[in-house]
């Protein structure tokens, strides 16, 4: 029995080591678990096209939006291990949601093999041009002599906007009203026309407004400034020491997906994301390139899971 188990072992072993070394041999699924359009997807098919020319093989684009994130992020957690699925892994799913839900179908820290993170994105705080503050001073000045003026809006509860203003209200001892629209695009459209004052935005989908005119930016919420609006400081340097919140994306694949699998896929978007040319499109989002190791992205998964629960958790944020 022993010698049968230690053969079909050496079998299974030789089969996963046979499947890697002609890994990619038929079309990738690259679940996005939000719908067309958004930043998210954005990012995705921007890597589409230079990951089919390095894998010599079709990547194919697959939204599963829905619950947060949830359900495309379960449907690669139990997807086959084989290196054909694969997921457009974000913060909210991957960190944030297993404590805004009372439950979720997938542990992020248990049911993925890491890949690379793709980006670490700025927000901006940013203000309808009517809010008579021109920085963060001024800003919390008014809030403070106005406190019931100035609520702010997100693309939802547990959202990185969302966060970023609970990290807001915490580091300044503020209590600005959340309030949620169903996505970033109705926020948006409110914040330009008035109705609400205030949001913390995902830099790349409001640079453009920014630039117009149509929202004035007080402060970007990472601890360096962003290329796309070089001018504009963080909020720890405008006095909000510490201050320092960023969303993310990467990839990733069912767990027990192999080893080389693994590094295949990590080679071919380390080696995209060092083309100049791709670089300079994929800052046009707003997001600088990270790239780096599996290992890497893994460890970040685990602490931003720390971090952002505890944010969850101290501002009773929950959809449920």
């Amino acid at each position: 029995m022993i010698k049968k188990a230690l053969f079909a072992s050496m079998l299974l072993v030789q089969a996963f080591a046979a499947g890697a070394s002609d890994y990619p041999s038929k079309p990738i699924k690259f679940i996005i678990p939000y719908p067309p359009g958004g930043p998210t997807d954005a990012m995705a098919r921007m890597i589409q096209v230079p990951l089919q020319a390095k894998l010599q093989q079709p990547v194919i684009i697959d939204n599963r939006p829905g619950a947060g994130g949830n359900i495309g992020t379960d449907a690669v957690a139990k997807a086959p291990a084989d290196g054909y699925t694969i997921l457009l892994a974000a913060s909210g799913p991957m960190a944030v949601n297993k404590t805004l839900y009372r439950s979720i179908p997938f542990d992020s820290q248990k049911d993925f093999a890491p890949i690379i993170q793709i980006s670490a994105f700025p927000l901006v705080l940013e203000v309808h041009p009517s809010v008579p503050a021109n920085n963060i001073k001024e800003f919390l000045a008014l809030a403070k002599s106005k406190p019931n003026d100035l609520g702010f809006a997100s693309a939802g509860n547990g959202t990185p906007q969302h966060l970023a203003g609970e990290l807001f209200n915490t580091a300044t001892g503020l209590k600005l009203q959340h309030i949620p629209y169903k996505g970033a695009g109705p926020a948006l459209t409110d914040v330009m026309g008035g109705h609400v004052k205030v949001m913390f935005d995902i830099l790349g989908s409001s640079v453009q407004y920014i630039k117009s005119g149509k929202l004035r930016p007080l402060a970007v919420t990472t601890a360096t400034r962003s290329p796309a609006l070089p001018d504009v400081p963080t909020l720890a340097e405008s006095g909000l020491t510490g201050y320092n919140f960023s969303g993310w994306h990467g990839i990733v694949a069912p767990a027990a997906t192999p080893k080389p699998v693994i590094a295949k896929l990590n080679q071919a978007i380390n080696e995209i994301f060092a083309d100049p040319e791709f670089k300079k499109r994929w800052e046009e989002l707003g997001t600088p390139i990270v790239g780096g190791k599996p290992e890497a992205f893994g460890e970040l998964i685990r602490s931003e899971s720390a971090k952002l629960g505890k944010l969850v958790k101290d501002a009773g944020v929950t959809v449920d």
